[in-house]
């Protein structure tokens, strides 16, 4: 079992840090690749940059009232729903249909009665 993890590309797991500009400040946000590519898959599918997707996270979740005291386990945390939601074929696995055209609340409604 383990073979397909620790033998999985090492370049999966190193990390780095990219710079950005959110609402004026400048920060920085290290993650490892497999997150990136991750990213630059969901912000693809609505046309969006990176940089563009987490400053839109960033504002969205900021608008939401949330603590953002940990951005990058928030955005880890995004990319294994974004993986998860796929699975389980609550976002399609075609990359063409852009997020923002999917049902969030009825996707979110149907994992809440999921769970509980």
């Amino acid at each position: 079992m383990c073979k397909l993890f620790i033998q999985a590309d090492p370049n999966l797991w190193e990390s780095h840090t990219k710079s950005m500009r959110i609402d004026g400040m400048v920060t920085s946000v290290r993650l490892e690749n497999f997150f990136w590519m991750t990213l630059e898959e969901i912000g693809r599918r609505d046309r969006m940059t990176v940089i563009q997707l987490i400053a839109k996270l960033y504002n969205e979740s900021i608008d939401a009232g949330h603590d953002l005291g940990n951005f990058t386990s928030f955005l880890r945390v995004c990319c294994g729903r974004y993986l998860a939601l796929q699975l389980s074929g609550d976002i399609p696995d075609n990359t063409d249909l852009p997020i923002s055209s999917l049902d969030a609340d009825s996707i979110l409604n149907a994992e809440q009665a999921k769970y509980h």
